[in-house]
């Protein structure tokens, strides 16, 4: 059986993520879409390996998604069979063979995500599905502050909206801070992400740059004195990059 590896760009707008969890219905999915038509181009059905689960209205530059089969069609006849057969909306930008041991989310050394605030005065209406506006400037220099408190490894529990009672600690490499006249982006580099906790470390840093709240409510969070800000609205949110360790 081969091992391909497939490179996605997708726009997040109209779907429920990469993939509903359980017995819920998966058609209107990132997955679901590949899925269906790797069905109709192998005759096999897929089961699809992402490194990170993008959730409802979450776009991605960069996704990585591996599947296994018997299929004998060359790399540029799956990108190109894909490419026909998608929404217009998700793109196969690259097709690899890959060792039988490379698994997109288990050799994933760190993801990165990217969420972009606009400052303009006027919101651009042409950007509007993929830009968070913002009316007010954030203190970039106490979001930066608060981001050096989120870097290393942690329980990030606080900062997720799972049920889950414990969760395995993730380590946040590194939080970087963009901005220019019109634009904010927060780019996020972590081990691993939590269901929604790219956009709940942006929203609570938003909110401190804000004022909203100070920067010792990153320590409390931790804590559990205090609870985090509610999820970042996904438009703005992209899944720019994965990186694998050498097999």
């Amino acid at each position: 059986m081969r091992n391909i590896k497939l490179i996605l760009e997708y726009d997040g707008s109209r779907y429920q993520g990469w993939q509903r969890l359980g017995d819920e219905d998966s058609s209107n999915t990132i997955s679901g879409r590949l899925s269906d038509v790797i069905c109709k181009m192998t005759g096999e059905k897929p089961e699809l390996i992402c490194g990170s689960r993008t959730e409802s209205g979450v776009h991605a530059y960069a996704q990585t998604v591996n599947f296994h089969t018997s299929a004998s069609l060359s790399l540029r006849e799956i990108k190109n069979y894909l490419n026909h057969y998608l929404p217009t909306d998700i793109a196969v930008t690259e097709a690899e063979d890959m060792p039988e041991r490379f698994h997109s989310s288990m050799t994933a050394a760190s993801r990165t995500y990217v969420y972009r605030i606009s400052v303009a005065d006027v919101p651009n209406v042409f950007e509007r599905k993929y830009v968070y506006h913002s009316f007010k400037r954030p203190d970039t220099d106490r979001m930066r502050e608060a981001a050096a408190l989120l870097k290393g490894k942690h329980n990030f529990q606080a900062f997720s909206s799972s049920k889950k009672k414990k969760a395995a600690p993730k380590e946040v490499f590194d939080i970087d801070i963009y901005e220019d006249a019109s634009e904010l982006q927060i780019s996020i580099c972590a081990s691993d992400f939590l269901h929604n906790m790219a956009r709940i470390i942006v929203s609570t840093l938003l909110d401190i740059g804000l004022s909203l709240r100070p920067v010792s409510d990153i320590d409390a969070i931790f804590s559990g004195t205090k609870k985090a800000s509610d999820p970042a609205d996904p438009k703005g949110l992209f899944l720019q990059e994965i990186t694998y360790k050498t097999l």
